[in-house]
């Protein structure tokens, strides 16, 4: 049986040039790195860069990444002044910051959890929404 998420890899096309953005611009903590790759880990999270081509995609395909609500505001601004593009405006319960990595990988900083989007759509239901 699946009990949880175990890491996440994505192509990066700079393996330096990625480092720096999830260390320094993001905050994860770089655990060891080699000619083709790199390991991070964030909060429980392990991250893993492999050197390769990226290849992303204009779907909403994204990676969510947690931030407590009393540090939303402060993260923004200081990501936001770092040049990062952003590829979304929050328009969901929550607060949500929707940026691009250097490869163009979608990326979103989220103050929320499921049960806050759950208890939201008691009130305010997706079309055609259906309880499981």
């Amino acid at each position: 049986m699946i009990i949880g998420l175990n890491h996440i890899t994505i192509a990066v096309r700079d393996l330096e040039r990625s480092l720096k953005f999830y260390t320094e611009t993001l905050g994860f903590a770089a655990n060891v790195k080699w000619d083709s790759g790199a390991y991070l880990s964030v909060g429980e999270l392990w991250f893993c860069l492999s050197l390769d081509e990226p290849c992303p995609k204009p779907d909403y395909t994204h990676i969510a990444f947690d931030i407590e609500s009393k540090d939303f505001e402060a993260f923004t601004e200081r990501v936001i002044s770092s040049g990062v593009k952003i590829w979304k405006n929050n328009k969901s319960e929550g607060q949500s910051l929707y940026l691009l990595d250097p490869d163009g990988h979608k990326l979103e900083i989220h103050s929320g959890s499921l049960q806050s989007r759950l208890e939201l759509l008691k009130t305010k239901p997706y079309n055609g929404l259906v309880w499981l």
